[in-house]
Parts: structure tokens; sequence; C-alpha cells
């Protein structure tokens, strides 16, 4: 039973990551991609290390914890927010909440097809109604004088690697507290994001507006911190059924938050696509209805 704060805690999460799409995009006015992710990843990572820390939480990955770091730090952290935010730039925020979100289903096909695992009918409904998604989105997109297609492969590839990520999570055996490990997979793949950058990109004036300041901090504090922190918690504690709710509705926050934050008013294709991909991810996540026993 979801108590009220736990109830408080998932609403709120599920507002930061919401709004966090069209945050993203709004500061990507006035900052290259991957600096953005550069920068509020690393300030993100300070602020959990700082928090973690003084809780006196074990902080430094010892022996072979670092090989964990680095394996599952590839697809979940860099592999993931680095091509997440290349889409982030070609779509429109609330499209790439959606096509971003598409990772559970990934998730549960990817596992059926190199791990052995059994490919349900509710699989099978889900894969094709992310298909039907896809195909309204990229529709879209083909026919409008600013589509960029593009974008729509960029958050395939990064939902991709967030589900390898997910299925190698799954599998691994851990020593190291998840918060440490999530601290270090974000301060390493900062590192590599700031490299990447740096080759690929001009470097910033770091002159920026008053609200492109504060859509950094909310990238830095909200999305990589406090939200960080609340999911920690959480993510101990809820069912799986809520765990999957609350996913679902982080991509209809993305999309309705986004007309107030950047102007992007939805399509009827965005309105249909998240009817259909969050009848996916309620397929693939949510437990099966068993009939109760009769005497």
């Amino acid at each position: 039973m979801i108590t009220r704060r736990q109830l408080v805690a998932l609403v709120a999460l599920t507002l930061m990551w919401g709004i966090n799409w069209p945050m993203m995009k709004f500061s990507l006015r006035e900052l290259s991609p991957l600096y953005f992710r550069a920068l509020t990843m690393t300030a993100g990572s300070i602020f959990l290390y700082s928090w973690y820390s003084a809780r006196g939480l074990r902080m430094l990955p010892q022996g072979a914890e670092w090989r964990s770091v680095v394996t599952l730090g590839l697809p979940n952290i860099l592999g993931w927010h680095t091509i997440s935010i290349l889409g982030v730039k070609e779509l429109a925020s609330g499209r790439a909440a959606i096509l971003g979100f598409t990772m559970p289903i990934w998730t549960v096909l990817l596992g059926a097809l190199f791990l052995g695992q059994r490919l349900t009918r509710r699989t099978v409904i889900a894969v094709f109604a992310v298909g039907v998604a896809i195909a309204l989105l990229t529709s879209s997109e083909f026919t409008a004088l600013t589509g960029r297609p593009l974008g729509i492969v960029w958050m395939e590839i990064a939902a991709i690697s967030w589900a390898i990520g997910t299925l190698m999570m799954r599998r691994a055996h851990l020593t190291l507290p998840v918060e440490t490990l999530t601290i270090w997979m974000m301060i390493l793949s900062s590192i590599c994001l700031w490299i990447i950058a740096f080759i690929s990109e001009p470097w910033p004036s770091w002159q920026f507006s008053g609200p492109m300041w504060a859509s950094l901090a909310y990238g830095a504090l909200v999305n990589y911190g406090f939200a960080q922190t609340l999911w920690a918690g959480l993510a101990r504690h809820l069912p799986p059924a809520t765990s999957a709710m609350s996913v679902m509705a982080i991509p209809l926050v993305g999309t309705l938050s986004a007309t107030v934050i950047v102007g992007e008013w939805p399509h009827w294709q965005d309105y249909l696509a998240i009817v259909f991909v969050m009848a996916a991810i309620a397929a693939v996540l949510l437990p099966p209805r068993h009939p109760k026993a009769t005497e």
C-alpha cells in the first residue's frame, strides 16, 4: 500500500522529469547540446556526491566495482544522455519524451531476442503499439516544413541504449550502493561529455540570459539532483505497478508543459502517440490480473 508521503514524492518526481524535457529544449536555445549535458551532469554529480557523502554513504568504489561503474555507465548514462539530447535538439521536446520512453518496450523485446526471455502476447501488442506511435510521429515530421526525422532515429537509439543498460543492471551482481554507482557513472560520463563536446562543438561564451541560468539550474539540481534522490528512495519501496504508472505519465507531462515553457503546440499525432506508448508500457510493465480463486 502506497503511503501519502510516497504518493506526494511520486507525483513530484513525475512532474520534475516530465517538465525537464521542455526545459532541456529551452536550454538548447543558448547552449549546444553536449556542453549542456556536460555542464548540468557535472553540477548534478557534485550535488549528489555532497548529499550522500554527508549522510555517511560509502562513496568510493573498490577493486572490481570500478568495472561495474564503467560497463553499466556506458549505456545507462553516457549512451542515453548523450544520444537523447541530440534527439531533443532535432525534435519538439514532447515528441522526444514520447519516443524516449519507449525504453521499457525495447527492454522486453531485447530480453526476448538475446537473453531467452519469454515473448508474451502482451509484448507483441506492445511492440505493435510502439510501431504505430513511431509511425504517427514520423509521418508528421516528414510532412512538417521544419520536421527533422533524424531526431526520431536519435531518440530510438537512445531508448535502445537505455534498455540495454537496464538489462545489464538487472543481471549485475553489485556490491556497491546503487546511489554511489549512479553518482560515479555520472561523474565518468560527464568527463567523457566534456571531451566529446570540446572536440565536436564550439566553445560556449558562457554569457546567458537569466531564464537560461534558471533552466541550467533546473537541469543540474532538479533533474540530476532532487529527482535522483527521490527516485533512489522510492525505487526500494514502490511496487512495480506504481513505478510503471509514473513512467507512463512522464511523456504526457512533458508534452503538455512544452506548450507553456517553449511554446510547442502538440498535434493530434502527438496525443494519439502518447496513448499508444502508454498502452505499450502498461502491457509490458503492469502485472496481469489473476482471477480470484473460487472457494
